[in-house]
């Protein structure tokens, strides 16, 4: 399931990274919002003191109502009505002071839906972890999104979230 789920994401960036067509743009990044809430119906509910994930999307404050197991998905996925953020996720980085920097080999997966649903690449910021403990760990991140159907980008900041990393059993 992570592989797939990781698989369709980057076959659809790739695939509009390439595309100069808007309108097929806008319609692989609806297909792969569609597959999202297909594959992982639900998620688990954002609570206080559990899964959280927050940041200002374009200056606009945003906060996830649901989290998809990052052991499941393979990513740290909030998703809040189909405007997701997807994070790069591996266990052995979630460690106190560990700083992920975003590539193009280690992307972050935006998509918004203002009026039109439109997938960005994150290709560069920063993910930090800042707390582990109990299960539970911590981090904040910012990053900057584009495009490469017209070159737009936009920020992402003041962004936090909290995860379990417990092994589902």
């Amino acid at each position: 399931m992570k592989k797939t789920l990781y698989i369709l994401i980057t076959a659809v960036i790739l695939t509009s990274c390439s595309n100069t067509d808007k309108n097929k743009t806008v319609s692989d990044a609806k297909q792969v919002q569609s597959e999202l809430k297909t594959m992982q119906p639900g998620g688990i509910p954002t609570t206080e003191g559990g899964y959280t994930m927050t940041a200002k999307i374009g200056g606009k404050d945003w906060s996830a109502t649901s989290i998809i197991s990052p052991e499941t998905a393979g990513r740290i996925v909030g998703d809040n009505n189909g405007v997701y953020i997807s994070l790069p996720y591996d266990i052995r980085e979630m460690v106190v002071g560990y700083k992920n920097t975003f590539s193009h080999n280690n992307a972050v997966d935006l998509m918004t839906n203002d009026g039109e649903v439109i997938l960005w690449g994150g290709y560069a910021g920063e993910m930090e972890i800042t707390k582990v403990e109990g299960g539970w760990a911590e981090g904040k991140f910012f990053l900057t999104g584009s495009r490469s159907s017209d070159a737009k980008t936009i920020e992402v900041t003041d962004g936090f979230f909290r995860i379990s990393i417990l092994k589902n059993k």
